[in-house]
This record gives structure tokens, sequence and C-alpha cells, in this order.
């Protein structure tokens, strides 16, 4: 990975003046273009609906919801949110704070004592704003070989991962890191605070009262749900199902369509549920402990988007894919779901978006100074993995470290590190069994073909890369061979973007 000038240079934008909107004539025939490759009837596709200041403003929908009974998409069709889900779990627990009911200060163990004491506050509140520092338990499932998708997980399942992991990502409060794990012990929390199932508190609570009469939870994947869309991955125009089998949810799990979501973004504006207070507690931006603000509010992301002000939520689940945006100072929503792994629904959702705002006036970004890079290789102080730095690279640097911007976070700093390349005798060193109690799994390490194979039950092999000293990369994410103060090795440890140091103690070297 290279980063380059374009891609973080920091600039610091001015929010483009509010202005009316209407939709433009050719609004429709721009869209069916930006959607033209789903419009087909041999392959999965997407929703997509806009309102401005609360009037529909366009619905359509193309491609198919069932392949194998020929059932075309329609703008009523159900899909999955994914993690868009998160802001309605989000608004569970700030509506029971508003009844007094918790605090979003209050320690998780009060209302979920299966939880490791780590020693320090882990708050309610840091699980909105995912500054928990939780692992992400489907991180370290997919690390044990069972990633999501591949066994019928529910809350039972994460309740008892998480209860078998020692230690956190970092202290509560001390970094941004997104992790679905302190979204479903958001949703196990809603229940047992509320006394009821969460998915029928969040139907009293906010579908009922906004008419959102399409949406629901997948709290039980066996359950029908009509008008469903099916989900399929893609290759090579080749499909197949690839629907989330699980009844996990609160982190994602939310069926719904294009247009219960844009009731409910309507609701920023008329605080239906909740009022007003609840609203602006909802997009209140934390402080992490040093000071930094995040753009991760309750479950929605503030951010600009050409100078304009975004709110908004993406990702996926298994093959949906999701993105619903809205910008507040032009009275302008647009959601998009997508039953197919080929959509990127943040990228179909600005070009909807562009339509309807219109060009953005050009920005005057105030770059900030930075002093001379050293070329190399960096690592990440975060989860260890390492980026190529070139010499036009103009982050911020002190000495042999480097920041690298970031909207959502605040930024990941870099420390210089130099290649490895070891040799034969050094990798034989590393070999063993080494076991990790946390994610229930053993990796052997051999030496084959001169170099250093994991193999893992039941038949995977997965090779490692040399980076930096006693450092590898790998499918399994970035893993480090720890040494002692003598220098002999004491451990594994494997780190990837949402767990960042899970331990494997050897068992046999």
């Amino acid at each position: 990975m290279k980063i380059s000038v374009l891609a973080l240079a920091l600039l610091l934008v001015p929010s483009i003046p509010a202005q009316k909107l209407t939709p433009p004539p050719d609004a429709r025939g721009r869209v069916d273009r930006i959607f033209s490759r789903f419009n087909r009837n041999n392959g999965p596709g997407c929703a997509v609906a806009a309102s401005l200041e609360g009037a529909a403003a366009l619905s359509v929908a193309y491609g198919m919801a069932d392949l194998e009974h020929d059932v075309p998409l329609r703008p009523d069709s159900i899909f999955e949110a994914g993690p868009v889900s998160k802001q309605f779990t989000a608004a569970a627990v700030l509506l029971l704070a508003q009844q007094g009911k918790l605090s979003l200060d209050d320690a998780v163990r009060k209302y979920v004592p299966e939880l490791p004491d780590y020693g320090a506050p882990l708050t309610i509140r840091h699980l909105l704003h995912h500054t928990s520092g939780l692992r992400d338990w489907g991180s370290v499932e997919a690390i044990a070989g069972w990633p999501r998708t591949t066994r019928a997980y529910t809350h039972a399942h994460v309740l008892d991962i998480l209860s078998r992991q020692r230690a956190l990502n970092y202290p509560p409060g001390a970094e941004y890191s997104y992790s679905n794990s302190g979204y479903n012990l958001a949703a196990i929390l809603v229940a047992r605070v509320a006394g009821k199932p969460f998915a029928e508190f969040t139907r009293d609570a906010i579908f009922t009262p906004l008419a959102m009469n399409s949406t629901s939870w997948r709290d039980d994947f066996h359950r029908i749900v009509k008008g469903r869309a099916i989900a399929y991955s893609e290759n090579n125009g080749a499909f197949r199902q690839l629907m989330p089998f699980e009844d996990v949810h609160g982190n994602g799990g939310m069926l719904t369509t294009v247009g219960d979501l844009l009731k409910w973004n309507q609701n920023f504006t008329t605080a239906t549920v909740g009022g007003s207070t609840f609203v602006a507690r909802q997009l209140q931006q934390p402080k992490l402990t040093d000071g930094r603000t995040i753009a991760y509010a309750a479950g929605l992301m503030v951010l600009h988007y050409k100078g304009r002000n975004e709110v908004s939520h993406s990702g996926t689940t298994a093959a949906y894919n999701a993105w619903l945006g809205r910008y507040p100072d032009h009275g302008l929503s647009v959601a998009v779901l997508c039953n197919s792994s080929a959509a990127n629904g943040t990228q179909l959702g600005h070009a909807v978006a562009d339509i309807f705002l219109g060009d953005a006036p050009p920005a005057q970004p105030a770059t900030r100074t930075v002093s001379a890079p050293k070329p190399g290789m960096y690592r990440s102080l975060r989860d260890h993995s390492v980026v190529q730095v070139t010499a036009d690279s103009p982050n911020e640097f002190a000495g042999d470290r480097m920041r690298a911007p970031g909207e959502i976070d605040g930024g990941t700093w870099y420390e210089r590190v130099e290649p490895w390349t070891p040799a034969p005798a050094d990798l034989a060193a590393l070999t063993g069994e080494y076991l990790s109690d946390e994610a229930e799994v053993t990796l052997r390490v051999a030496l084959e073909n001169a170099r250093l194979v994991v193999h893992r039950r039941p038949n995977a092999s997965i090779p490692l890369t040399p980076t930096y000293k006693d450092a590898f990369n790998s499918s399994l994410g970035v893993v480090r061979f720890l040494r002692d103060s003598y220098g002999a090795v004491t451990g594994l440890s494997v780190s990837e973007s949402r767990v960042w140091d899970l331990r494997f103690r050897p068992v046999s070297r």
C-alpha cells in the first residue's frame, strides 16, 4: 500500500451555504444511467430513493430480487440494511436514556456481567461511538477459521466469544476502532433494560410511530419475510447466494425498504420520535481522551462531502450493500439498498446525491505544512500493518514517525521500520504450534519450500510474507512473533483492523 499526496493531504473545507433544491428535470434519466449495469433480468441489483424536504423525489429499482423464481426488484422490496442498522440500535439506547432507565455513562457490565472486568470503565457511551476497545467478535472468529456466514451465530455466541477476550484493543475512550461487538451488546442491553425483546422495543418506539411498516429485524433468519430480496455474490458474471444466515442483529440485521429509510431520515427534521433533544444527542460527536473529536456519532458518521455537511452510514452484510445519506443544509436524503456484492452503496448514493446537489463551488483548501518524509516502510502503531511511503507524501512527520490523517478517527500514527529478509534459519526458529484460548484455535507454523506457512484446521494453509523483523503479512492479518528480553520466541500475535493484538502461546516448538 502506498500513501500518496492526493489520498492523504489534510484539507480544511468550509461548508457550502444552505440552498433550496429542486429536482432537475432529467434526474430520472441520469439515475437510470448510474444504475444501468444493474438494469437486467438475469442478475441482482439495487433500489434507490431520494427525498427533498421530506417529499418524495425519486423511487426506483433495478435488477432482480430472486434469481431462482424470476422475481424483479421493486422500490418497496425488502433488503438487509447492514451497518446502516446501527443508528436504530443507538436510537433505542438513547430513548431508554431519555426515559431515565439507563445512563450512557453506566458501566456496560452493570447490564451485561458476562463481559470480563478490564480494570477500566467501559461505558455504554463507548459502545455507541466505537471507542470501547472491544475486539470485533466476527474478526476473532475469522482468525479462528469460522467467519460470519459459515456458522449460524446467535447473541449467545457473541456473549460467549466476548467473555473469553482477556484484553481490549486499547483503553476505553483512547481510540476509535469499528467493532460490531459494541452494537450487539447494545441490542442485548436494550432488551434487558426494556424488559422486552429488542425487536419489539424498536418496533413500538421507532418503527410504528414513523410508519416504517416494512421494517423489522432479522432476529430469526428462518422466518419467512414477504418481499425480501435474496443477496448474491458475483464473480465473473456468475451468481451465488450469499445470505446472512445468523440471528445476530443490532450491529446490522435490519430488514427494510428505501422508502422506510427516508421516513427515518425525516425524523431528524420533524423529531417525531424522541424530540429535538434526542435528535441532537444522536448527532453529537465524541472526543477521545486526548481531546481529538471523531466523526462517528451514535450510529451515524458526521462528515463532509464536496464541501457539504453529510450525515450518513454505509456497509455490507454478506452480499447486501447499503448506504443512507442526508444533507441537512439542503433538505436532501438518499437511500440505496442493493442485493449484489458487486454494488458499492456509497459510490452509488453519492452519484445520486450529485444529481440533486449540482456542482459544488470550488473549495479553497488550507493545506498543512509538513516536514520532509523519510521514504520507506512504516508500521501502524494500532494494528501493526505496514504502508510504503514515497518521497512526495506530505503527511505529518516527527522524526521516524508519521501521522496519516483520517476524517473519522482523527488519524493513525506509524513508525518507520526496516524491511526484513529472513534467512532459512530465522524462519525455522519460528516454527511450531501456537494456541489461543480467546479464539479457541491452534495454529501450526511450518517451513515449506523456504517460506513459513500457517496451517489451521480443518485444511487451511496460509502463507506468510515477511515485512519487518519477526512480522509477516497474511490473509489472517499481520502475524508477529514475540520474543523475551533474551531473544527467545515466547508467542505469536495476529492483528487486523478490528483485532489489534490477539495473542497465541506456544504449545509445541
